[in-house]
């Protein structure tokens, strides 16, 4: 006699989120992949080490403040993907947000990695840094990279309103 097997998980799409507004675009464009592939989501937010860190609503807060905030984002996320018939859940990780969005798409076995970015030029990456391009250069499967939308923009893309339409600047990296 045999025993059954489970049928195989789907790899899963990693979302890179900081839960903000630029987050939103990506947010959409990772549930419309979902969507059309029948997969999972993963989001990923990574805290970054120190005592003092500026929430999504632009406020300082200490690090268990800041955890506690991004968990009610993390199930707000859950939430809106359950509502769209997607499975998703969220990784909250300590450290560089690039590495740990890249080690956990490693480690879930990701087929692809969606990420947004502000589209700030060349100095404003180098004086704010860029998760996007530090995702793209470690990453080991594609990278969507999707910028801001003009909805976003306008205050109207918001984390509560993504649905699976996805924003129309994006570029992915085999």
């Amino acid at each position: 006699m045999s025993a059954a097997r489970a049928a195989p998980q789907a790899e899963p799409v990693v979302l890179a989120t900081d839960f903000g507004r630029v987050s939103s675009a990506a947010e959409r464009a990772a549930f419309a992949l979902a969507l059309r592939e029948r997969r999972p989501v993963i989001a990923v937010h990574a805290i970054q080490a120190g005592p003092i860190r500026r929430a999504f609503d632009g406020r300082p807060r200490r690090a268990d403040q800041l955890r506690a905030a991004v968990e009610v984002e993390a199930a707000a996320f859950v939430d809106r993907a359950v509502r769209l018939g997607i499975d998703a859940r969220v990784l909250i990780w300590s450290g560089d947000p690039a590495r740990c969005v890249v080690d956990a798409a490693a480690a879930e076995g990701a087929v692809r990695i969606v990420v947004g970015s502000h589209g700030r030029g060349r100095l404003g990456r180098v004086l704010a840094g860029s998760v996007s391009e530090g995702v793209v250069r470690l990453a080991s499967c594609p990278v969507e990279v999707v910028r801001e939308d003009a909805r976003t923009r306008r205050g109207q893309g918001g984390g509560s309103e993504s649905g699976p339409d996805g924003p129309a600047d994006r570029a992915i990296r085999p």
